[in-house]
């Protein structure tokens, strides 16, 4: 199957992009996996010739702004305000374009139960799932569903928070972390089938990425820290790669998401592919995987950062 096909550069000149803020860090649980995204992406944008400078956190891009420092926002904001609606709903209101989905996007796929009842909805595949409240029962939710199950919260990223309970004694812990949790938990069915993710760029997605951790499943560790966890690129062939990317462009628009992000996808024993979560501030550190995609492409880490900021200046005139 032939590779998709990105349109070409549409800027020449960086001065076009004005003076752009980098935001990250933040106070989120992500905040130094932000961090790291951010000074890799501050690095590409002047590489190029971009006038970008870092901002770290939401208090800071408000005073920024205020003194109309800077004409739009590059968000590498990982979890929290910066996946949730709230910068971009502050962005919106004072008329600054920003990279990434807009305030329904972002603020429903921050929170993967919702996302899941939309594209059950739309008749899109998702895996079984249980919703548990603030102070619900999750050994009844896991008993409901039936081991395996992953436990997770509905509002956090980067595996923060996640459980994976394979028999009744791995149940404990995640028992405990519920206790004192006090936003809503996620049950979801554990599916064998592989993991897979697809980066989405404008109107394409990018090649697929299989993800084969060295142990048992793609926790914080294999995502930051290991370096021996594999990334396949294509993850799939022929039809069964177009198929998975068609999916990932539905689940996407389905939860009303635009500009880039990336869509997280399982896949069942008997081949079936569901859709899991969508990112809408992704990782561009070192282990990151739209980086990886688009590489596939020929695209390297400075163009990928230039044609994600080139559409925030398609999207002024919409905006």
């Amino acid at each position: 199957m032939s590779q998709p096909s990105l349109p070409p550069l549409r800027i020449a000149d960086p001065a076009r992009f004005g003076r752009v803020a980098v935001l990250m860090g933040g106070e989120s649980s992500e905040r130094e996996v932000s961090l790291d995204s951010g000074r890799n992406v501050l690095a590409a944008l002047r590489a190029r010739g971009v006038d970008a400078q870092a901002v770290d956190g939401v208090p800071n891009l408000v005073r920024e702004l205020q003194e109309k420092h800077f004409e739009r926002v590059f968000n590498i904001l990982h979890g929290g305000a910066g996946e949730n609606g709230v910068v971009q709903g502050m962005l919106e209101a004072l008329g600054v374009p920003y990279t990434g989905p807009d305030v329904l996007g972002s603020a429903l796929t921050m929170d993967k139960i919702r996302t899941k009842q939309v594209w059950v909805a739309a008749g899109l595949p998702t895996a079984a799932f249980v919703r548990i409240p603030p102070g619900g029962d999750l050994a009844m939710a896991v008993r409901e569903l039936g081991l395996p199950v992953f436990v997770k919260p509905s509002a956090e990223g980067s595996s923060v928070g996640v459980f994976r309970i394979a028999t009744a004694a791995d149940l404990a812990p995640a028992v405990e972390f519920a206790a004192d949790y006090r936003g809503e938990l996620l049950a979801e069915q554990m599916l064998s089938g592989g993991e897979f993710t697809v980066g989405v760029l404008g109107e394409v997605a990018l090649p697929s990425i299989r993800i084969v951790p060295a142990g048992d499943w793609y926790d914080y560790h294999a995502k930051y820290v290991a370096e021996d966890t594999q990334y396949l690129c294509p993850g799939l062939e022929g039809e069964e790669e177009q198929a998975i990317r068609e999916l990932a462009l539905q689940g996407f628009r389905a939860a009303g998401c635009g500009g880039w992000g990336r869509v997280d996808i399982m896949r069942h024993a008997d081949g079936r592919l569901m859709l899991m979560e969508v990112n809408t501030a992704p990782g561009m550190t070192s282990h990151s995987l739209v980086p990886k995609a688009a590489r596939e492409l020929g695209v390297d880490f400075e163009e990928l950062c230039w044609r994600i900021l080139e559409q925030t200046v398609a999207e002024v005139a919409t905006r």
